[in-house]
């Protein structure tokens, strides 16, 4: 299925992608932190960083979706991550796994593994991490994906295991990120390729994927739609930033851009139009 330059969404004006302002309730890293919590905002949703358990009861009863991030685990933060989870299977909330790190320790696998107990809607991370997460050999480092792990022959084996994945856990969804993007669901798998190379050099881009994808699933957008349309409104603002840098700039001037594009371009008819991939 060739979807390059096709409508893959049920809307009719893109001014109304970003429709209502959804309550996301956000555990993840300090280091992103505030840009993701900005990025959210930039949409016209409404973020909430809260990881007290103490809260939970409260917090579930006025939440629409539900970010959990790996990033900066420690013995508490994999608590806060497994009691929200559960707290969002009883409120049926939608939920984003990132299972940040996952390639560093055999610890960050178990949370992840863990985590998908309590059926998330979506659970993602870089190519590398979602190899390392579905038992296939990953050459990632840290939070860093590999190169090699891009080839096609590797993104083809990815799919195929997420998409027996999709059976083992069938209310969950999956996304690797990259070079190529490649989204399995139960119905399909989808290999997205908008996006520029400057967006491996900023910190928590895929965070970021991440609190778009929740803020989509929390408006009542399909799983493959809020997985296709976040990824694609994330890389074309991507490809808008560095064109309106033009030819020579810094990565500081890429990433001001970057942010000024993810406030705007929802306002401007028929981003969607632009999005590639099979």
């Amino acid at each position: 299925m060739n979807i390059t330059n096709t409508h893959p969404f049920r809307m009719n004006d893109s001014r109304s992608f970003f429709k209502t302002s959804p309550l996301i309730h956000c555990i993840t890293n300090e280091v992103t932190c505030e840009s993701m919590a900005n990025a959210l905002l930039y949409v016209n949703s409404k973020p909430i960083m809260a990881m007290d358990q103490r809260e939970f009861t409260q917090l579930f009863q006025q939440t629409d979706g539900l970010l959990l991030n790996l990033g900066h685990l420690s013995v508490e933060r994999e608590q806060q991550l497994i009691s929200a989870g559960e707290f969002a299977l009883k409120f049926n909330t939608p939920t984003v796994v990132d299972v940040v790190g996952v390639s560093a320790s055999s610890i960050r696998k178990d949370v992840a593994l863990t985590l998908l107990k309590n059926r998330p809607t979506v659970v993602k991370g870089n190519t590398s991490e979602m190899r390392k997460l579905c038992g296939l050999l990953s050459h990632g480092r840290g939070v860093d994906g590999n190169q090699s792990d891009q080839e096609k022959t590797s993104l083809i084996e990815l799919a195929e295991k997420l998409n027996e994945w999709t059976q083992k856990y069938p209310a969950t969804s999956f996304l690797a990120t990259g070079e190529t993007d490649v989204i399995v669901t139960k119905d399909n798998s989808i290999f997205l390729s908008n996006g520029v190379p400057e967006l491996d050099q900023i910190t928590g881009t895929g965070d970021i994927v991440g609190a778009l994808i929740t803020s989509l699933l929390a408006q009542n957008y399909s799983v493959q739609d809020s997985l296709v349309g976040a990824v694609t409104y994330f890389n074309v603002c991507g490809e808008k930033a560095k064109k309106t840098c033009g030819n020579q700039f810094g990565m500081a001037d890429f990433r001001h851009q970057l942010f000024n594009e993810l406030s705007v371009m929802h306002d401007k008819e028929n981003w969607w139009h632009q999005v590639k991939g099979e």
